[in-house]
């Protein structure tokens, strides 16, 4: 009989040899950064060291989490209610029409403000889905309740464009806006922060400006908070303290990974908006060898339509001779540069420029990949693709796009440079994924392991990378699930005292062993990609029901086409799998020509039971915690027939109890 195995190599000497249908054992190490990962012994003790310390820090943080949770529960404040006229008439003039999701975020806004105690919504969108408007309406509908509002960006020009918008949207309402960041002066300044104190500024939209100590409120509400993972830890750990009394929005364009926001979602409610505007294009990506003609093309055809260029060269050393090649390939071209170590004092300028039109074409390191949201600039060149990863050059892309307009994305490496496999993958991927939203997509678990170690901060970070993202998020989701058992039971102090046992690891729960002489497997001439393959072995392994099964067969079907016996067969494999889980199972072998049944301890067979299968099956052995039998020519129907038998006299005996009750 065939079968195929996964070979992991471990530190040299170490090998091990693990049969496909128990690839539901087996993880992926995703790493946060770019490092590979640290190779240990199966033997030694090093990886139990990270382990240990991944636990402890889990737990510290699922505590964390708890008591900020705990917190909030205990505050109570009137509901905002229902939508007044002024907040259907402000909503009926957006200009554009509400996507399904967006519109599902803004209904869970208007819920959470509606009940008695504060809210704190995460709203994870891609980069111009329209998280703004979300903003916008809840902070109105605040405002009017006499409440004040902060939204908190990151970036001066962030806090520009968000002015901007909510000025445009709310002007025709007797609501009192106010900026505040370092570009006003100080008598503006001045009067901002008083009118915080007095009440007579209903909503201020500013950066970290907003955090000092000086600025106080006298009724704060609502604190909207925009890309909060790129707050530095003392802003953090402010906006903790204002978490517990105000209602929060915060708003990211970062994906946010499943398991871990699984974990939160008890915790902190989630919203996800994840259909592009109507009217919004896929933005063409295109893979070339660098040349002068392909980038004169494209910057000419840009501004020939009146539109700007992003160029983005990663190095500053030498940004300034790309500049100066740029200003010859387009003589009337505005041009300015743009990087890291200029000062904020410098850059700002720079930005704001390009941002109101003022400079055709912004030459820069990957410092825009955040904060800037022109419409206008619809056309991305990264000269030296090959040197960025996955998420850099994801988020670089969601710099244009952003309107009706066709947007285009050219990756470029010299020629002559031979790329390394990983280079090739990268980029490829990114042109295959250019569809709207593919943030989201499976294809992007380095943009969520991004987003997980954003989300849970430096120190995390750092655990996340000795033990791999699916190991420490699992065990985040684990301490978290525990803690708040305890608190839903006994209150905080119940949480406090409650000792977090992560055991051997998150909870693990295998199907039964089955080594059974069958042809069960994926053939190479069905799946011929060994990565595709070892994919669908997983994902079919993976499977705790039959819908899950199904749903893996129907996926290869469109895929490839009518399943081959042995697909099937490795399918069937699973099904009895979980029945045998079912029925207390623990393992079944088939070597030797027997098949040699184990029972869970605690899920022994009754007497009664053993004597029926015994007479129905003439040549059964039974001990209390097995059972053993020579088969047929086929030992998967063997299985199913045998474990079938038990169905059917475990049912036999709960019936014949449930008759005597």
């Amino acid at each position: 009989r065939e079968k195929e195995y996964l070979r992991i190599d471990y530190q040299v000497p170490d090998k091990l040899l693990v049969p496909t249908e128990q690839l539901d054992r087996i993880q992926k190490f995703l790493s946060p950064s770019d490092a590979p990962p640290t190779i240990h012994r199966i033997t030694g003790g090093e990886w139990q060291r990270s382990v240990r310390a991944a636990k402890k820090g889990a737990e510290e943080l699922a505590r964390e989490l708890i008591s900020i949770y705990a917190k909030r529960t205990q505050v109570t404040r009137p509901p905002f209610g229902e939508d007044t006229p002024w907040q259907q008439e402000m909503e009926a003039t957006f200009p554009w029409v509400e996507t399904r999701s967006q519109e599902k975020t803004i209904r869970e806004v208007k819920r959470d403000l509606d009940r008695p105690y504060p809210m704190d919504r995460l709203v994870c969108g891609d980069v111009g889905f329209g998280k703004t408007e979300v903003a916008v309406r809840a902070a109105f509908k605040v405002a009017q309740e006499g409440k004040q509002v902060a939204v908190l960006c990151p970036t001066t020009i962030l806090a520009d464009q968000h002015f901007e918008t909510f000025r445009e949207r709310l002007a025709p309402y007797p609501i009192h806006l106010s900026l505040l960041n370092r570009f006003r002066t100080a008598k503006q300044r001045e009067t901002s922060i008083r009118g915080l104190k007095d009440g007579s500024v209903d909503i201020v939209i500013g950066t970290h400006a907003l955090l000092q100590k000086k600025v106080e409120y006298k009724n704060l509400g609502l604190v909207i908070v925009d890309e909060e993972q790129r707050f530095g830890v003392k802003h953090k750990e402010f906006l903790k303290g204002l978490r517990a009394n105000a209602d929060f929005l915060t708003l990211t364009a970062t994906p946010i990974p499943r398991t871990l926001s699984m974990s939160m979602m008890n915790l902190r409610q989630m919203s996800v908006i994840n259909d592009p505007p109507p009217g919004r294009q896929a933005i063409r990506t295109y893979l070339r060898p660098y040349g002068d003609d392909v980038v004169r093309e494209a910057l000419l055809r840009e501004l020939a339509r009146g539109g700007q260029v992003f160029y983005v060269f990663n190095r500053i050393d030498g940004i300034e001779h790309v500049a100066e090649r740029i200003r010859k390939l387009a003589p009337n071209a505005r041009v300015a540069v743009g990087h890291g170590q200029m000062t904020a004092d410098e850059l700002e300028p720079i930005m704001s420029a390009f941002f109101h039109g003022e400079v055709d074409i912004l030459v820069s390191t990957s410092i825009v990949e955040n904060g800037i949201d022109n419409s206008n600039a619809n056309t991305l060149i990264v000269d030296g693709a090959d040197k960025l990863g996955l998420a850099q050059l994801y988020q670089l892309r969601g710099r244009v796009g952003r309107s009706d307009r066709q947007a285009y994305a050219y990756l470029l490496y010299r020629s002559g440079k031979k790329l390394t496999d990983t280079a090739i993958a990268r980029l490829k991927a990114l042109q295959e994924f250019s569809d709207l939203g593919s943030g989201y997509s499976l294809a992007f678990r380095d943009l969520q392991i991004r987003g997980a170690g954003e989300l849970l901060g430096a120190k995390q970070h750092g655990t996340m990378q000795s033990v791999g993202y699916e190991l420490y998020t699992q065990l985040i989701a684990d301490a978290v699930s525990q803690l708040k058992a305890a608190f839903d039971d006994g209150g905080e102090t119940a949480a406090r005292l409650t000792a977090v046992d992560l055991g051997a690891g998150p909870e693990f729960h295998p199907l039964p062993a089955f080594d059974v002489p069958a042809a069960a497997y994926l053939p190479n001439s069905y799946v011929e990609d060994q990565n595709q393959r070892l994919f669908f072995y997983k994902k079919l392994m993976e499977a705790r029901d039959e819908e899950h099964v199904a749903e893996v067969e129907a996926e290869l079907i469109d895929r490839y086409g009518p399943l081959p016996e042995e697909a099937r067969a490795a399918a069937k494999l699973v099904r009895l799998r979980l029945f045998a889980q079912e029925l207390g199972i623990g393992k079944i072998d088939g070597r030797f020509g027997k098949l040699t049944i184990a029972f869970v301890n605690g899920r022994e067979l009754p007497l009664r039971i053993v004597h029926e299968l015994g007479r129905r099956q003439r040549d059964l052995k039974y001990r209390p915690d097995r059972a053993e039998w020579r088969y047929g020519n086929d030992a998967l129907e063997s299985v199913e027939s045998f474990l079938d038998l038990i169905k059917g006299q475990l049912q036999e005996v709960a019936n014949i109890r449930a008759a005597r009750t």
